[in-house]
């Protein structure tokens, strides 16, 4: 019985060796096509690495900024009204830090920034930039420079980009919000084909998402007054009075702050500066794929070949 064991792990072990034989031997015979698939994809790969324009990315550093300088939410509103029943609501810095990220990345918010900044031709009717002129290389198959105007296709329909397509390709090739979990920082990033347009664009939209918060602040405070105020003059109770008289203090103290400090949400920590470097694409990357793919293209195809001839010879042998 152990002979008879030895002799099968023989022959298994023999046609294992066979099959590596073949193996190798199918490659080496198919190598010639391994290399041409090889150099081909290697080729087009560094068509490809070459033809993609250099793109620039501009990042900024923020931090929250201090709770005093933001809205405080509800618990800090009415904070003053919660100490006279002992209740601690605590602060509401970190609550406004996430509805301001929340906002930054919101479609209204970037329609409203992209509309107002007149960013909707870099967005979609530039190909490229040219570094000596310091301009933009338009597309002039989409949009006329010289009119400043959207052309139209063949149907008689405009090319101009709607608000859903703007933000689609702010959100999808240009903007990366990314939030560092031990210090809370956040870290705003723009990619442009132009470094100066990265550059800009991250510092505006810093600017602008601290006025817009500042903004919806101070409103919702002056609201919060105006209604006070109100029911300030349709009281007669001394506690209630002074109740309110603490609240509309809350809420004036929240609109001066907000009035003397610019960087309402977002400090800079680290300002947005014109990259010199490009950061994509990554041309030799591109072409090392490119080497791999075709190599593993030419070897699939090599065992496919060989595949089907083994195949039909023994069919022509079955025959």
């Amino acid at each position: 019985m152990n002979l008879r064991m030895e002799l099968e792990q023989q022959s298994q072990y023999a046609d294992d060796e066979i099959d590596l034989r073949q193996l190798f031997a199918t490659l080496w015979a198919g190598k010639w096509l391994v290399i041409a698939f090889t150099i081909l994809f290697a080729a087009g790969g560094v068509a490809l690495a070459l033809m993609k324009p250099d793109i620039y990315q501009a990042s900024v550093l923020v931090a929250p900024a201090n709770e005093e300088g933001g809205v405080k939410g509800l618990s800090g509103q009415l904070g003053d009204l919660a100490s006279l029943a002992g209740i601690n609501l605590g602060g509401g810095g970190s609550t406004q830090t996430v509805i301001a990220k929340e906002v930054l990345q919101s479609r209204a918010f970037l329609t409203d920034f992209i509309r107002r900044h007149q960013l909707a031709v870099p967005l979609k009717a530039v190909e490229g930039w040219n570094k000596e002129k310091q301009q933009w290389q338009y597309n002039r198959e989409v949009y006329d420079p010289e009119t400043q105007e959207w052309l139209k296709d063949d149907k008689g329909d405009s090319f101009a980009p709607t608000d859903w397509d703007l933000v689609k390709a702010f959100k999808g090739n240009h903007l990366s919000v990314s939030e560092s979990k031990d210090t809370g920082m956040l870290t705003i990033s723009i990619k442009s084909l132009s470094p100066a347009a990265a550059r800009d664009w991250v510092s505006l939209l810093v600017a602008d998402i601290n006025e817009h918060m500042r903004k919806e602040d101070i409103g919702t405070s002056e609201a919060r007054i105006v209604y006070l105020e109100g029911k300030l003059e349709d009281t007669s109770i001394t506690g209630m009075q002074q109740v309110f008289f603490q609240l509309i203090e809350s809420e004036t103290r929240t609109v001066m702050l907000a009035n003397a400090q610019p960087e309402y949400v977002f400090k800079t920590v680290d300002p947005a500066v014109a990259p010199q470097e490009k950061s994509e694409p990554k041309r030799a990357l591109i072409v090392v794929l490119a080497v791999m793919l075709g190599g593993m293209v030419g070897v699939f195809f090599v065992f496919v070949r060989a595949f089907m001839r083994n195949d039909k010879a023994d069919k022509a042998n079955t025959n």
